[in-house]
């Protein structure tokens, strides 16, 4: 607890008004490759507590959609539709189709991670189950040359997936922001320039 307390990233975020830390994950990563442009129509799945949101809908504007998809309840925020529940459920689909009004999206991303059970290769199956699933969610919204930001953790599976994702993207780039704790396997993967076909 005390190092959460005194965590200079989660000082910055209560003084920015930010849900949480993983806000300046995000922040780093469009800085650096300006993922993010007023207009866009953005897709935030795994967006619980809403940090993510909150820097997209801040960066869409003027002009952008932010939808955040998570199975906790979030607390309302100015710019983003907010949708509970589970993304591969139908009823939820519908309700992110009506959302977007039949539209395609921008950018998905997706921050989601399982709840941990102390099991390695269990938790690590389950993570990179998370990211084939928010992959084929992007790759049937996303728009022509549209991109997808997904954290992935670095283990089995890890290889095949960043093949699968080169397989879809024009280029596919890695980052390790300076917010993600030094322990942590996790990492992020950014894919630009959705390729014609590859459902």
């Amino acid at each position: 607890m005390q190092a959460h307390v005194t965590d200079p990233y989660v000082q910055r975020a209560v003084a920015g008004g930010y849900r949480s830390r993983a806000a300046y994950k995000l922040i780093e990563i469009d800085d650096h490759d300006r993922l993010l442009h007023p207009g866009q129509t953005v897709v935030d799945l795994g967006a619980a507590p809403g940090s993510w949101s909150q820097v997209i809908a801040e960066r869409v504007r003027p002009g952008g959609r932010v939808i955040a998809l998570d199975l906790l309840p979030l607390d309302p925020i100015t710019g983003v539709k907010i949708i509970e529940g589970d993304f591969r459920e139908q009823t939820v689909l519908a309700s992110l189709e009506q959302a977007l009004n039949g539209k395609k999206t921008d950018l998905v991303v997706s921050d989601m991670a399982p709840n941990l059970s102390g099991v390695a290769p269990s938790d690590q199956a389950r993570a990179l189950h998370l990211c084939e699933l928010a992959l084929e969610f992007a790759l049937a919204r996303l728009k022509p040359r549209g991109a997808f930001l997904v954290k992935v953790f670095q283990g089995a599976g890890y290889p095949q997936f960043l093949a699968e994702m080169r397989r879809c993207f024009g280029s596919v780039a890695s980052r390790k922001p300076k917010a993600s704790r030094g322990r942590s396997t996790e990492m992020y993967l950014i894919g630009k320039g959705l390729k014609s076909g590859v459902l």
